[in-house]
């Protein structure tokens, strides 16, 4: 089964659908890669895609995830730890469960999981970067795009109030191509007023502290 199997709505909102249920984990479920911007990354946010992408368990899926420089401190502890090649060790979970970040390492081992960090370098962009792209792309080469969320709000105690917009490539075919045409753009740091690098990159060169309250707190 593909995305265009799926019954997708064209919008969808916090006060009428689920947008998690409905929308997010069906698409994970039937797509083998996920390319996404957001602007705050957390590890049980990464870690509930991974277990949601059912394609995942066989190697053959791929997730890109472009997000801002701002990570509270046990999430960037955890994320240089997944992304550092010089580290092997078993996790220590505190937060989620050891076998979870444990499976996500080994995601990033196999190459599934990449992270790029966009910070603005002009003064046109304030504060930081809040980018709202999603991209699924299934084995038939069909894809929905979708914009109008920040971030996957999974904790059902937490999501925010918010809305999606759906385009798919049997019906929007112009503008998914256009979304997927920004997303690759941002991807190789060919985008206008944002510098886009990899994750390790920007965590040797300090500038994940660009900002003086980029620690953020619950």
């Amino acid at each position: 089964m593909g995305l265009r199997e799926i019954e997708l709505k064209e919008e969808y909102r916090s006060d009428r659908d689920d947008i998690v249920a409905e929308f997010f984990f069906p698409c994970l479920g039937h797509c083998i890669e996920y390319d996404r911007c957001v602007d705050l990354l957390s590890i049980q946010t990464l870690a509930t895609i991974a277990m949601a992408f059912d394609n995942f368990a066989g190697g053959k899926a791929k997730l890109r995830m472009i997000t801002g420089h701002r990570f509270k401190t046990a999430d960037l502890n955890l994320f240089t730890k997944l992304f550092s090649e010089k580290y092997t060790k078993k996790f220590d979970g505190k937060f989620i469960k050891n076998t979870k970040i444990q499976k996500l390492q080994n995601f990033v081992n196999n190459g599934q999981i990449e992270l790029k960090i966009a910070i603005p370098n002009s003064e046109l962009v304030a504060n930081s970067f809040s980018e709202r792209i999603g991209i699924f792309r299934d084995e038939e080469n069909q894809v929905v795009a979708f914009t109008g969320t920040s971030k996957e709000s999974f904790s059902t105690q937490t999501r925010d109030f918010e809305s999606v917009d759906v385009f798919t490539s049997w019906n929007d075919k112009s503008r998914v191509e256009r979304k997927m045409k920004d997303f690759e753009e941002l991807w190789e740091n060919k985008t206008k007023y944002i510098e886009v690098c990899d994750f390790m990159f920007a965590e040797k060169n300090n500038l994940l502290k660009y900002s003086s309250d980029w620690i953020s707190q619950d």
